[in-house]
């Protein structure tokens, strides 16, 4: 995580070194990437980076916190305004995130890169630990009289599993360069196997 001196910065010294960081992971990923673009464009010393952050990977998780802290605050959201129906909400969660264009080359390489720490940081933000504060939110959210759930203990595995998916298909839209249409195609056809299950019911 960014060290003091970077949250001690003024906003908007802040804001522009965070842009800078931004524009180097979209256009290379993590271990491709450059500090020395990333202080020519945040205009300042080299030393200074290192008075924020450890190094470009301390760096790339904050961003990559910084948006997965986002991306469960758009899951909140969507969980509202479907009234607590965790399919619809993830399917509307999804089709946000492969159709806006903010973030959209930093979602590239970080998902075409994926390691299990990537994968590990974007996932906590939804399905972190059971007994964690944001997931009982996200688990207050939801309309649990619709699942086939025992409690909370099913109901953390199978956000890891939704989440998982979500992950797969990201990786799927990229890595095949899917379109929208496609990649929300097999993402309904996914979740709709999820929903009603695999057997056949008596």
């Amino acid at each position: 995580m960014p060290k003091q001196t970077f949250y001690n910065l003024p906003e908007e010294k802040k804001q522009t070194l965070i842009r800078a960081v931004e524009k180097e992971f979209s256009r290379v990923p993590l271990h491709d990437a450059s500090i020395t673009n990333i202080v020519k464009e945040a205009d300042i010393p080299r030393g200074s980076f290192y008075q924020y952050f450890d190094d470009k990977e301390d760096a790339f998780f904050f961003l990559l916190d910084d948006l997965a802290e986002k991306r469960k605050e758009v899951f909140i959201r969507l969980l509202e305004k479907h009234h607590g129906d965790l399919i619809d909400a993830v399917r509307a969660f999804f089709q946000t995130a492969i159709t806006e264009v903010e973030n959209l080359n930093f979602m590239k390489n970080t998902f075409l890169n994926m390691t299990y720490k990537i994968e590990d940081s974007f996932l906590k933000a939804f399905s972190d630990r059971q007994n964690s504060e944001q997931f009982r939110e996200v688990s207050s959210l939801i309309d649990k009289r619709k699942l086939n759930l025992a409690g909370d203990k099913e109901l953390f595995h199978v956000m890891q599993i939704l989440t998982s998916v979500i992950v797969r298909n990201l990786v799927e839209k990229f890595a095949r360069n899917l379109s929208d249409e496609e990649a929300m195609n097999h993402f309904t056809i996914q979740m709709k196997l999820l929903k009603t299950g695999l057997y056949q019911t008596e």
